[in-house]
């Protein structure tokens, strides 16, 4: 037995013919007789019988029919229970990013919705290679993944909204031969020592593209992740490295200079499981997202590859304490 057999039996019960409860129901008399032959296949004893040219309840199927609007309370409760949390404003919200995403988005996410009836965040960090992002929402309602903007699209069995269109920098120390110039070319940086990702990872293919444009194979001396950790190895004279402009940590040790000849950019994008936005809490944490990475992508100018000292010393730090040619 289903619901929409029960509830036939009961209307039946109330109006008294097979016809009244198709014209209450909206369809025709034969689907309700086929209806209530499927419930009683399903019962060992009689549920209607003839009176003249009525068909009416028996015992049997008057305490069913009874016992079916206990069944229609308790699913109206649980739609009610469904709805409720659906539009829970300050429900809990699981959002999983990869390390420098967090460090930009996760701070101000908090402050944002700090006050009472704002969502309940629950927040993990997740630094995973390109293809097992989309595997993680499974276990969390937002994930903030990463990939090159010309790379594969997601799977289709997520919905992905990209936040950020993020420029792909070279960071070299500030007092680097290269750090005079505005603007550096594969060739010239192809023969530098370099720090970058593990494979697998989307900045290793634009590391490849640089080597294929210069024609010579890149001098990878170490394998680092995280970016504050990367930008120390940096000002450290370490080598050469990959760094996102706007969601890297600025350090006053170095400098980013965009690349010529090469599509260097990445793609920031929150994927999620697309019945998790039915919720109100979700999509109040996803608007919160789209906001702060308006306001990232509204802090970058042009100003911000100025040229260093012609000498090749450190340029002086602006008054916010950052090198003019350090990215946030």
């Amino acid at each position: 037995m289903d619901e929409r057999q029960l509830r036939i039996l009961r209307e039946l019960g109330d109006l008294g013919s097979v016809s009244a409860v198709a014209e209450a129901l909206h369809v025709t008399p034969s689907a309700i007789s086929q209806q209530l032959r499927l419930l009683q296949r399903s019962l060992p004893v009689p549920l209607t019988e003839r009176a003249g040219r009525r068909l009416v309840l028996t015992d049997a199927g008057q305490a069913l029919a009874a016992a079916a609007i206990h069944v229609e309370t308790a699913l109206a409760q649980a739609r009610h229970a469904v709805t409720d949390f659906a539009e829970q404003a300050d429900g809990g919200v699981s959002v999983a990013a990869f390390h420098s995403a967090a460090s930009s988005f996760f701070p101000p996410l908090l402050r944002s919705l700090a006050g009472s009836g704002s969502p309940r965040l629950a927040l993990a960090d997740e630094d995973v290679a390109q293809d097992d992002f989309p595997a993680l929402t499974r276990r969390y309602d937002l994930v903030l993944a990463h990939r090159l903007d010309h790379g594969p699209p997601w799977p289709r069995t997520v919905t992905s909204t990209t936040l950020l269109r993020e420029p792909l920098d070279v960071a070299l120390p500030a007092g680097h031969a290269l750090a005079s110039r505005a603007t550096l070319t594969p060739h010239e940086v192809a023969d530098q020592p370099w720090i970058t990702v593990h494979d697998g990872f989307p900045l290793m293919q634009t590391i490849k593209a640089i080597a294929c444009v210069a024609n010579r194979r890149l001098d990878i001396v170490h394998r680092i992740n995280e970016f504050a950790v990367v930008a120390e190895v940096v000002a450290a004279g370490g080598g050469l490295a990959l760094m996102p402009r706007w969601t890297a940590r600025p350090h006053p040790g170095v400098v980013l200079r965009p690349l010529s000849a090469i599509h260097t950019r990445r793609d920031i994008d929150v994927l999620h499981r697309p019945e998790r936005t039915a919720r109100k809490a979700v999509r109040t944490v996803l608007a919160a997202l789209q906001a702060e990475a308006a306001r990232i992508q509204d802090r970058d100018h042009p100003g911000r590859h100025a040229r260093p000292d012609p000498a090749g010393s450190p340029p002086a730090a602006n008054e916010a304490g950052r090198l003019p040619g350090a990215q946030d």
